[in-house]
């Protein structure tokens, strides 16, 4: 992995937060391992990372990866879509984050060709249901309680804005504090104004994203949130540590940059810093 000394960061970019780093082992290429991922992660002003993996649990890996270090669950077929036990299981080894399906979500295989999901072909896993005639499957009752009684961040995974919608609402009703959008401006999730004004009220954070905005055409950009959404609701998960992408020590510079002239100097550390540490912790 490339050293990230003389990266040209902000000199506000310190005690960061990212809620969405991908690294090996996985079944998809990755830049580097754990360790070295948040070696990296480090250097660029990173003090709080998250592991995501989409083949299941990084609750353990994290716990070895050292301190500031969180893991979570995504709810694919891998660990049988909505499993509570698994809920409990990472949160009471330490987990933080648990994610609604990714690559088995019905919106994922449908956008399966979309160019924002090119970095998941080649890998798929069973198809997991969620939303059924518009309503929430029953069974993701339970994951939703386990979530709240351990006040996780729920996040929407590859779920569409209105799929997201319906979610949302459900787990505020059940007592989940901690809503999170992942990549809300992929293209393939449909987001819209009328899901977005239900987000707002909801309370939900969107993420924003740096792969993202790698993949997606200027329209798609999640920057553009920062003009049509609540800055206080904004948060940071950069969704880097794809090998066939540009690693962490190149991109993540240039992106801090870009948000800044966005918003300025003062809200972009606050988004980059305390929203996103609070959206995570208790």
């Amino acid at each position: 992995m490339t050293d990230a000394r003389d990266s040209g960061l902000p000199a506000w970019a310190h005690d960061m937060t990212d809620l969405h780093t991908h690294a090996s082992p996985s079944l998809l290429p990755r830049h580097g391992n754990d360790a070295e991922t948040v070696a990296v992660e480090h250097s660029l002003g990173f003090t709080t990372v998250v592991l995501k993996s989409h083949e299941g649990s990084t609750v353990e890996r994290a716990a070895i990866a050292g301190e500031g270090v969180y893991g979570g669950i995504v709810l694919n077929s891998a660990l049988g879509g909505a499993n509570p036990d698994a809920v409990e299981v990472a949160a009471r080894l330490g987990g933080r984050v648990v994610w609604m399906p990714t690559v088995s979500s019905r919106t994922h295989k449908v956008g399966a060709s979309s160019p924002e999901l090119s970095v998941h072909r080649g890998f798929e896993l069973g198809p997991v249901d969620v939303i059924e005639d518009g309503n929430l499957r029953r069974e993701w009752y339970d994951v939703l309680d386990v979530i709240a009684a351990h006040d996780l961040l729920l996040a929407s995974g590859h779920l569409s804005a209105d799929e997201t919608v319906i979610l949302f609402r459900e787990a505020r009703a059940r007592g989940v504090q901690r809503l999170m959008v992942n990549h809300p401006m992929m293209a393939f999730l449909g987001w819209n104004a009328e899901a977005a004004r239900i987000l707002a009220d909801l309370e939900a954070r969107l993420e924003l994203g740096i792969l993202p905005d790698l993949l997606g055409d200027a329209d798609h950009a999640s920057l553009l949130l920062t003009g049509t959404f609540p800055t206080s609701l904004l948060v940071f998960g950069g969704d880097l540590g794809h090998a066939h992408h540009a690693p962490p020590s190149e991109a993540v510079a240039p992106w801090l940059r870009a948000l800044e002239d966005c918003v300025g100097d003062e809200v972009a550390h606050r988004i980059m810093t305390t929203q996103t540490k609070e959206l995570l912790l208790p």
